[in-house]
């Protein structure tokens, strides 16, 4: 069974990411959710975004180091939002990655803001709302990874609704159809891989 190490959104290690993480635990698989705002959890967006400001930079490079150095190489990298970032650079910068699940957000693969060519043979799934502002920006990016990877190894779902995070029971935004049908192609996902 694939392990997962899935990073959280930017109002932190919620109830959500964690219920969401005993989800994917339930279909068999080990599931590692660090917490890297030192226990913070915020109840907007807004507020997660301040706390990174007040962060330095590379404290938050050294945390990521921190929680990788005593796993294995061979890890499914997952993020939610504001975490996609840390699992899309681990799954293609370090190696061994068994594939990558991206919520809500997706960082292009070409072009300045990428952190290289995505690695040879690793599927990954991504999941957004059609109507989430965030994801509107990343969407072009979406597109472009699984229109490089092809459909044997990148799949695209876009729900149906307008908010960003709808798959953190814990908060307002939840969707409560849309995140059981994402919690659902993530275990299928995570099946195949055996």
């Amino acid at each position: 069974m694939p392990e997962v190490l899935l990073f959280h959104h930017v109002q932190g290690l919620t109830d959500g990411v964690r219920a969401f993480a005993a989800d994917l635990q339930s279909g068999g698989h080990t599931v590692h959710t660090p917490d890297l705002f030192d226990g913070h959890t915020f109840e907007s967006i807004e507020d997660g975004f301040a706390y990174l400001k007040s962060l330095d930079g590379e404290k938050m490079g050294r945390r990521v180091e921190a929680v990788t150095s005593g796993l294995p190489a061979d890890l499914v990298y997952a993020g939610f939002s504001w975490g996609v970032p840390r699992a899309q650079l681990l799954t293609q910068t370090r190696p061994g990655a068994r594939g990558a699940l991206l919520y809500e957000s997706c960082i292009p693969i070409v072009g300045e803001d990428a952190f290289g060519p995505w690695p040879e043979g690793v599927p990954v799934q991504v999941h957004g709302a059609k109507g989430d502002e965030f994801f509107q920006e990343d969407l072009p990016a979406a597109e472009e990874l699984v229109k490089t990877l092809g459909s044997d190894l990148a799949e695209l779902f876009v729900y149906p609704g307008e908010q960003h995070l709808f798959a953190d029971r814990s908060l307002a935004s939840y969707d409560e159809a849309a995140a059981k049908l994402l919690t659902q192609r993530s275990l299928d996902f995570l099946a195949r891989l055996g």
